[in-house]
C-alpha cells in the first residue's frame, strides 16, 4: 500500500461490496477532447468493504450504514492522523530519508553535465496544493497514511487518481493539501465510496502497466463535490516519453519525519525495456506512490494536466539505495481513459 525498497505497494487486501450511494449516469465520458468506447474496457470495479466497528471508542457507522465524509471526518481525528503508520509487517520501511549533506549527491553521475543535475534534484518540502493529498484507511489493527491521490476533473466532481496497488482499507479517507498536526484540516476529510482499478493490475510484467486506479469521494456535509472545493486536474494520454514534468507527493512519517508534501520539477525518460516512464529525483519515499505528474502546472490555480503517476514496476521504482531518488509511472494511453469512463459514470 506503499512504495518500499522491497517492492513499492504490494496489494495487501481485496475490498468487498459494502452498501453504498450510487448515481448511475449514460456510460459516457470524454478526456482531454477523446471520446472513449466502453465496449472494449475490461475493468474491475472494486467497492469498500462495510465498515467493522473499530477497537476503541472512535465513531464508525454500522455494518449497514453509508460511510459519509462527515463519518470519515469524526474518524480521522488529528490525533488518529498522527498516530497513522504503515501498514502491515509485510510492508517494509523505505531507506530512511537521507541528511541534508548527501541529499543532492550522485557521484556515478559526471559533475557538470544536464544529467548531473537532474539527477541530482532533491524535492524540497511546501505547503502542498489543494488537489493533492493523503489517503488514510484501517485495515484490522493497522492504521495507515499510506499513499497519496490527486483530484482529477470529472462530470460529478467526485474523482480522485492513485496507484492501482494503493487499495483503499477500511475507513478509507482522502484528505487534500493534508497538513500534519492540523486541528482542522483545510480542505476537509473526504470519504472514498467506490474505487475503480483492472483486476490484472501489479507491480511486476504486464500488470505494472496497469497500476493506476480511480475512486469516487462522498460529497461533504454542505452537499458539495470534492472538487468544487479543491478544483481539478486534467487527466491526458501521456504525450511521450520525454516531458517536463512537476511531481507532488507526501512521504509518510516513518520516511520523512517533517511529514509534509514535497514537490520536484524534472524532466521523464524512458524506463528501458518497458512501455513505462521514468524520473529521477530524490525524496520521494514511501507514501508517495500515485503521485501526480503535472504537465503545464499552473502555479497560481495549482493544477495541471495529469499524465502519469508514482507506480508501475516495482510499485513505482527501482529496490536499492536510489529507491527515493528514481520513480517509475505506467503510460497513459486507452486503457487509463476507458478506466477513468466507467470511474465518471458515478
Amino acid at each position: 500500500m506503499e512504495r518500499d525498497s522491497t517492492e513499492r505497494g504490494a496489494t495487501t487486501r481485496v475490498d468487498r461490496a459494502r452498501p453504498t450511494r450510487k448515481r448511475w449516469v449514460r456510460a459516457a465520458a470524454a478526456v482531454a477532447g477523446v471520446t472513449v468506447c466502453l465496449a472494449t474496457a475490461s475493468v474491475g470495479h472494486a467497492v469498500n468493504e462495510a465498515r467493522r466497528a473499530p477497537s476503541d471508542d472512535g465513531p464508525s457507522p454500522s455494518s449497514d450504514a453509508t460511510w459519509t465524509s462527515r463519518d470519515a471526518a469524526a474518524y480521522w481525528t488529528p490525533d488518529r492522523m498522527a498516530a497513522a503508520a504503515p501498514a502491515g509487517s509485510d510492508t517494509p520501511a523505505r531507506p530512511e530519508a537521507p541528511t541534508p549533506s548527501t541529499a543532492t549527491t550522485r557521484s556515478a553521475v559526471p559533475k557538470g553535465t544536464a544529467a548531473a543535475a537532474r539527477a541530482g534534484r532533491t524535492a524540497r518540502h511546501f505547503n502542498g496544493i489543494p488537489s493533492v493529498g493523503v489517503l488514510f484507511s484501517v485495515d484490522g489493527d493497522t492504521k495507515a497514511h499510506h499513499c497519496t491521490a490527486s483530484v482529477v476533473h470529472s462530470p460529478h466532481g467526485n474523482l480522485i487518481l492513485t496507484a492501482g496497488h494503493c487499495n483503499p482499507g477500511t475507513r478509507a479517507a482522502f484528505v487534500p493539501q493534508y497538513r500534519s498536526g492540523a486541528t482542522t484540516q483545510p480542505h476537509g476529510v473526504w470519504a472514498i465510496e467506490d474505487t475503480f482499478a483492472y483486476p490484472e493490475r501489479g507491480t511486476s510484467g504486464a500488470g505494472a502497466d496497469l497500476d493506476f486506479a480511480f475512486a469516487t469521494v462522498a460529497p461533504d456535509e454542505d452537499d458539495r463535490t470534492l472538487e468544487e472545493v479543491t478544483g481539478g486536474n486534467t487527466l491526458s494520454p501521456t504525450p511521450g516519453y520525454t516531458n517536463d514534468v512537476t511531481v507532488i507527493g507526501y512521504p509518510n512519517v516513518r520516511n520523512d519525519p517533517e511529514d509534509r508534501a514535497v514537490r520536484c520539477s524534472t524532466r521523464t525518460g524512458r524506463l528501458s525495456g518497458t512501455h513505462e516512464l521514468r524520473m529521477e529525483c530524490g525524496g520521494f519515499y514511501g507514501g508517495t506512490s500515485g503521485s501526480p505528474w503535472l504537465s503545464d502546472f499552473d502555479e497560481d490555480s495549482g493544477t495541471g494536466r495529469i499524465i502519469g503517476v508514482i507506480g508501475g514496476l516495482n510499485g513505482g521504482g527501482p529496490k536499492g539505495p536510489d529507491a527515493d531518488r528514481i520513480s517509475y509511472s505506467p503510460y497513459f494511453g486507452t486503457k487509463i481513459l476507458n478506466l477513468y469512463a466507467r470511474a465518471a459514470e458515478k
